[in-house]
């Protein structure tokens, strides 16, 4: 039985950046290298804005020369009003593989750049948490073979990239009834979430075996549990209550939903966190997801109005 959260779990980030990314190793490979020795020989000009929008401008500045889109994406972005959780449903795997004449889960293998990629730019644009919807609970009616291919690559991919999540003081954490998962896989996860515990910068959080009917039931359940344990002096039940019981305890909820293969449907995933969420959907299948489709998405996000159910002039 789950226990309901009576204080944040969340831990402020800090500066992913003082400079250049702490803990980054002259043996990295060039693309995670130290960005103060990449930005000696840099002709990018920093403009005049507040401390962070100064770090991620540095954060990015390696990267021009790479792609002219990303560039001309980047500079139409308000650096002082990036979303502070962005939360992803990560679709189109299947789909990907079938246009190549290629088995699923070659589209599967394909994602796992598009994970990095992501996971990169999150950090490098400063956000306080990133969540990727990886498995559902529904996901289980699928072939065993394909099953135990996304386990065994969710195992590959921790035992790659925690060095790099090290690195740019990532904090690894999951979502979900991962205590149904093999064993294999609950260590595999235990240990990631351990050694990257101290991080302070980006909280990656990624849903497995998650359903967000499922989240509510349990918190549901937590909280039952505590009334009939003789807490009965417990306040009336409200949303702080259950809020403290879901998986997402003491993190703030989703700012942006993003959404890839163009399907309009939200999967059963954070029901409960994304009620006032900004929802953007590309035609992008997964595994082509990249760095300046997240800018897009950010653009997006920055051009709605967010009221809450107000009015904008109150």
């Amino acid at each position: 039985m789950r226990n309901c959260q009576a204080g944040s779990l969340y831990r402020p980030a800090r500066s992913v950046l003082a400079g250049a990314l702490p803990g980054f190793s002259p043996n990295r490979p060039p693309r995670w290298a130290s960005l103060s020795d990449q930005l000696d020989d840099s002709p990018f000009e920093i403009r005049l804005m507040s401390g962070n929008s100064r770090e991620i401008q540095r954060n990015f500045a390696p990267y021009w020369g790479e792609g002219e889109e990303d560039r001309r994406l980047f500079d139409q972005l308000d650096l002082d009003s990036i979303p502070q959780h962005v939360a992803i449903i990560m679709d189109g795997n299947g789909r990907w593989a079938q246009q190549r004449r290629l088995p699923r889960v070659a589209g599967h293998r394909a994602g796992i750049a598009s994970v990095r990629e992501t996971v990169e730019t999150a950090a490098r644009l400063k956000l306080r948490i990133l969540t990727l919807y990886a498995f559902s609970v529904e996901n289980w009616k699928r072939p065993r073979s394909e099953v135990a291919t996304l386990m065994s690559l969710l195992k590959e991919y921790l035992n790659k990239e925690i060095a790099n999540l090290m690195a740019n003081d990532i904090r690894f954490g999951t979502l979900g009834r991962t205590q149904e998962l093999d064993p294999s896989i609950q260590r595999e996860l235990q240990w990631a979430r351990e050694k990257t515990s101290g991080n302070r910068g980006l909280l990656f959080n990624v849903a497995l075996n998650y359903g967000g009917r499922a989240e509510l039931v349990d918190a549901f359940n937590a909280l039952w549990q505590q009334r009939k344990n003789g807490r009965q002096d417990e306040p009336a039940i409200d949303e702080q209550s259950i809020a403290q019981c879901l998986y997402t305890a003491g993190q703030p909820d989703p700012d942006l939903l993003i959404r890839t293969s163009g399907e309009l449907r939200i999967s059963n995933f954070l029901l409960w966190q994304i009620a006032y969420s900004e929802i953007w959907v590309t035609k992008t299948l997964w595994p082509d997801f990249r760095r300046k489709d997240f800018f897009k998405a950010v653009l997006s996000y920055q051009s709605r109005e967010r009221r809450y159910g107000g009015l904008t002039n109150q």
